[in-house]
Parts: structure tokens; sequence; C-alpha cells
């Protein structure tokens, strides 16, 4: 088992207003590959990743990606 020795937690949310008009827009892949792309230039790894699903308004639902890195 890898030990790192920091770690960084990045949240990445689905847009509020894709899923207030459209009822869910799913998440920002392009916007998740190019912050990933830009750690992992810096010598980051993702180590854990967890798809989160909550509320959002009362109504609608938005999902959120938490991603761990460690180095």
């Amino acid at each position: 088992m890898t030990s790192y020795k920091e770690y960084k937690v990045i949240y990445v949310a689905e847009g509020g207003l894709g899923t207030l008009f459209l009822g869910a827009s799913g998440l920002p892949l392009k916007k998740i590959e190019t912050v990933l792309n830009e750690y992992a230039a810096e010598g980051w790894q993702v180590v854990f990743q967890v798809i989160e699903n909550k509320r959002f308004l009362l109504f609608w639902s938005r999902e959120a990606a938490i991603i761990t890195l460690g180095r």
C-alpha cells in the first residue's frame, strides 16, 4: 500500500443553472479532466473518488465528484 505525505481534496459540482432549467445536467467532465491534468503535472495522483448526490433547492438533485489526491 502506498503512503502519501500530503493530500488534497477537490470538489467538482454539477452546474446549478443546468439543474434548474433542465432538471439535470451531468458533471462537467472537461473541467474535471483539465483540473486532474494540472494536478498530475505537479505530481499528484488520484487516491480516492466518490460521487455525491444531494438535494438542490428543495425539488432537484445535484451530483458532485469529491476527488482525493495524494503525493
